[in-house]
């Protein structure tokens, strides 16, 4: 769904705070979005960390199944409902600012990362 709509994405970021988001999108105008899985109630209950990632993309996503359910989630973020076979966005996410030098260290990082993974798959053996 993300390179549908433009984006290139990586699985497991980390951002400059240490936290580790499932999956950061950055489409060609350099928007940044992150999105976040939920695999169940209690894995959305027991994930505090969620808030810290909100001052690094200018929208920011819950990913759950269709079964979810979806009252517990925060009704002022945006919510994709997936599965095996694709994703649909069914509350779009509020648009927000980040800050011009964070967002110029997030995809240099985001680039950074991008070109190690690359590289790592062409030669495992160097670090």
């Amino acid at each position: 769904m993300l390179a549908d709509m433009g984006y290139r994405s990586l699985a497991e970021f980390t951002l400059k705070n240490n936290r580790r988001v499932d999956v950061i999108g950055l489409d060609r105008h350099g928007k940044i979005i992150i999105v976040e899985v939920k695999s169940s109630a209690a894995d959305f209950r027991s994930d505090n960390k969620w808030p810290d990632y909100l001052e690094f993309c200018e929208q920011y996503y819950f990913a759950v199944a269709e079964d979810f359910p979806r009252d517990i989630l925060p009704a002022d973020q945006g919510l994709i409902i997936a599965d095996g076979y694709g994703a649909e966005i069914v509350v779009e996410a509020e648009a927000r600012k980040v800050n011009a030098t964070r967002k110029k260290s997030l995809t240099l990082n985001f680039a950074r990362t991008a070109a190690n993974r690359l590289h790592q798959l062409a030669d495992p053996e160097t670090r």
